[in-house]
């Protein structure tokens, strides 16, 4: 059951970050890098680099968007991707380091479905204000990565498999209850608006 779980979470980050090309809210918006990345000339970490962008350096956020990267100017003129966990809000840019493992984890998460998960991208910790979400328009348009679906499905483990997995670890089987069904108030919803503060 775990299993499908995760699938179905793979399932999501998948059409989440697919390689659908969107237009951001703004056509463009002054912001700064959060910590230093490369401006890649293609929406991918294997994009050739054009440049190196440092913390805190001031770019320009264009209408362009892929998935999880968005289209940046630099301040000399380069116009090229970088991920848009890597890029935060002109005012507040430095902010604070909460959540910095969190967006270091989510950065994580779209570059293993954009470059196969064959290489690990060191990051830097940073803050997660400003950072935009996906929208409804950017799900709607999202494509699968069939790459990506395929590392998932390579990954598959067995019954025995995963059986065998939790005897080397020393896992014990523990039976649990499942959880009562939730009470449900007579009377329906008016009533519950009524009982309400």
């Amino acid at each position: 059951m775990a299993l499908r779980a995760w699938r179905g979470l793979w399932l999501a980050a998948l059409l989440a970050c697919g390689t659908a090309q969107a237009q951001a809210q703004t056509p463009e918006e002054a912001a700064v890098m959060k910590r230093a990345a490369d401006l890649r000339e293609t929406p991918a970490e294997t994009g050739r680099s054009l440049a190196a962008l440092p913390a805190q350096a001031p770019i320009t956020r264009l209408g362009g968007r892929q998935g999880p990267w968005v289209q940046v100017r630099s301040e000399a003129g380069a116009t090229g991707w970088v991920h848009l966990f890597d890029v935060g809000p002109a005012s507040g840019g430095a902010g604070s380091n909460s959540g910095n493992a969190a967006t270091g984890a989510l950065r994580g998460i779209t570059s293993l479905f954009s470059k196969g998960g064959t290489q690990r991208t060191a990051t830097t910790p940073t803050s997660t204000i400003g950072i935009r979400g996906l929208g409804a328009e950017d799900l709607a348009q999202a494509q699968p990565n069939a790459a990506a679906v395929a590392q998932m499905e390579g990954l598959r483990q067995s019954e025995g498999q995963a059986r065998e997995f939790a005897r080397d670890a020393s896992l014990a089987q523990v039976n649990v209850q499942p959880l009562p069904a939730p009470v449900r108030p007579a009377g329906g919803a008016a009533r519950n608006a009524e009982q309400l503060p």
